[in-house]
């Protein structure tokens, strides 16, 4: 069980030392960007302390972004994870540590990685089933596919954005019986999911089982969907304009090391899966606990444990046709969705696509409208025993900007 830390109002919190997230910010004295860990309702400004110590790797937290650290490797990952452990628990750190704490409030926080590609999958097999069930309501809902492989799509890495730059409503083709038109879209939608960072690059094939040496960390990740687009444009090819506006993600990064206790097996696969997806790991999934709140009230609780497929196996079909890994590659979970309505992980399947209309805040809903402000938010067990609380991630919907 590791030790609560000597920092004010971290024990037992969501930040304690059993997570330690990583962003990158400044302050009103100093617009600097470089490297923060979390402790409480607290930022480490990491820097100075490695300097002091003569840390070999104390260049890596003076970096506008975090890839230079992501880069350097699991060991580095695990040996700085060690050191901020011990600065934060042991109470002789603490006269060299205290003055580079500044508080929450006082720090300006920014998108914290450069995002190389961005890869979204459909992992969930009850966001697979609803959305089959919805738009294909007399054929069997599960394409004959999903079971086989993690299916993905390849997003757009530039609008990647962090939480809470505002989304504007996108514009598009939107299908009608008198032929499409083109406007802003009406079915504006939102996807809880969780996104997975890459640290270290690989030129050849990733199995199931180098996930951690691969993946620095985890983010909530809401893949902004416009349903009417996307449901025009996608045939036969898949996603692009209804997916490609908007992505957000917290600033703050979750270590994957601080999941390991939220570990757990995946649900039964079947058939199972090719050799290169099998997963040795009997507890490959993780135990994360969503909110979507929408306008301040919680309409959604999905369950990421019930995932039909694992980070290890996207990353591994990611790979295996010999695409390489670049740090600052990002790849999504997909939608999280549990078996219950409540447990939906977005308004397509909560509104089922618009004919069964939820209530939040006292009113009837379907789609998201201008001004809607939604937060992802998530939990998961810590090694202390207690709870992590991921980054947050909030976008509010803004108006379509005019078109031409």
């Amino acid at each position: 069980m590791t030790t609560s830390s000597w920092v004010p109002g971290a024990a037992g919190s969501g930040y304690d030392v059993d997570h330690l997230p990583y962003a990158v910010f400044t302050t009103a004295e100093d617009d600097e960007p470089r490297v923060g860990v979390r402790i409480g309702g607290l930022v480490l400004d990491v820097a100075p302390v490695a300097a002091a110590e003569m840390l070999d790797v104390a260049a890596l937290f003076e970096q506008p972004t975090l890839n230079p650290l992501m880069a350097a490797g699991p060991q580095v990952w695990a040996s700085v994870r060690t050191w901020l452990t011990q600065l934060l628990t042991d109470e002789a750190e603490r006269e060299l540590v205290e003055p580079h704490l500044v508080a929450l409030d006082e720090v300006t926080t920014r998108l914290g990685f450069e995002v190389a590609d961005y890869v979204d999958f459909l992992c969930g097999k009850q966001h697979a089933e609803n959305a089959g069930r919805i738009f294909r309501p007399d054929s069997e809902p599960l394409g004959a596919n999903f079971t086989s492989l993690p299916i993905g799509y390849h997003g757009r890495a530039g609008t990647v954005v962090v939480t809470g730059t505002p989304i504007a409503r996108p514009s598009g083709q939107r299908p009608s019986r008198e032929g499409p038109t083109f406007g802003p879209t009406r079915r504006l939608d939102l996807e809880a999911e969780l996104g997975f960072v890459v640290g270290t690059p690989s030129a050849t094939p990733v199995g199931t089982g180098a996930l951690a040496d691969h993946v620095f960390g985890v983010t909530l990740l809401n893949d902004w969907s416009a349903r009417d687009i996307q449901a025009w444009e996608s045939q036969p090819l898949g996603p692009f304009l209804g997916k490609s506006f908007g992505v957000s993600v917290s600033d703050w990064i979750t270590p994957l090391a601080a999941l390991e206790p939220a570990k757990v097996a995946l649900p039964a696969q079947d058939p199972p899966p090719l050799d290169y997806l099998v997963v040795e790991d009997p507890r490959p999934g993780y135990d994360v606990e969503v909110e979507v709140i929408l306008n301040g009230e919680v309409v959604s609780r999905p369950p990421y444990r019930v995932m039909y497929w694992s980070p290890a196996q996207m990353l591994a079909h990611l790979t295996s046709n010999g695409a390489t890994l670049r740090t600052g590659d990002l790849f999504g979970s997909g939608t999280i969705s549990g078996d219950e309505r409540e447990q939906r992980g977005c308004l397509l399947e909560l509104s089922w696509g618009g004919r069964e209309p939820f209530t939040a805040g006292g009113v009837e809903r379907s789609w998201l409208e201008d001004g809607d402000e939604v937060t992802l938010r998530a939990t998961a067990p810590g090694a202390s025993g207690g709870r992590i609380a991921l980054g947050e991630v909030t976008g509010r919907i803004e108006p379509a900007t005019s078109q031409r």
